[in-house]
């Protein structure tokens, strides 16, 4: 599996609210870091329950991914998100950065997110993803 075809998985679980297919990209032993604050999920069941719980009050989800910017060797990339969608019902906005190391076979080993939540609706900007 390619970076992009990993990210284009990643969007495509997400808009659907998929948490099987969200832990199939994800090696047996991985670390999904949510938050730099907080603990990683580990592993495809640490993320699993993590996106059945983080999807839960999520709908009409909107997931534009970037460009991403991959090593030379393709085993690291970075690539920005953007996500409108109501969140319990609530119009918001979720734009964010993925910090990503692949496993061999194209699974994500270690993922690091950093994000912004915003309330409503707010469209990319010009150029935004590039």
């Amino acid at each position: 599996m390619t970076v992009d075809e990993w990210v284009d998985a990643y969007a495509t679980a997400w808009r659907k609210r998929d948490s099987d297919a969200a832990a199939a990209l994800f090696t047996e032993g991985s670390s999904y870091r949510s938050h730099p604050l907080q603990e990683a999920h580990r592993g495809n069941e640490g993320v699993r329950s993590y996106w059945e719980t983080a999807t839960a009050t999520q709908d009409a989800v909107d997931v534009q991914m970037g460009a991403p910017v991959e090593s030379a060797d393709s085993r690291r990339a970075a690539v920005e998100f953007w996500v409108r969608m109501r969140n319990g019902g609530v119009p918001v906005t979720l734009i964010g950065i993925l910090l990503l190391r692949f496993a061999e076979d194209g699974r994500c080993e270690d993922l690091r997110e950093t994000w912004f939540f915003e309330s409503d609706d707010h469209a990319p900007h010009d150029g935004w993803g590039a």
